[in-house]
């Protein structure tokens, strides 16, 4: 998903992406763990989704709260 498309979703979906890219790495933690998985590049992938909609997240807030200052 790229950053254009995250940034149009609503907070509550981007949360929700973020649950299932949570649980989408535990399951490809857990299918490497027991040699189940053949692409492991998947796991960076995820890595990276997830850090991509945190700071998504981490921007809404910062921005929130530059608006209550203000």
């Amino acid at each position: 998903m790229k950053v254009k498309e995250i940034r149009a979703l609503s907070a509550e979906d981007v949360v929700k992406q973020l649950e299932e890219a949570h649980q989408e790495l535990f399951n490809l933690r857990f299918r490497a763990a027991t040699k189940q998985l053949a692409n492991h590049r998947e796991i960076p992938r995820v890595r990276r989704k997830i850090a991509r909609l945190k700071t998504i997240l981490r921007e809404r807030e910062l921005n929130t709260e530059q608006e209550e200052k203000s």
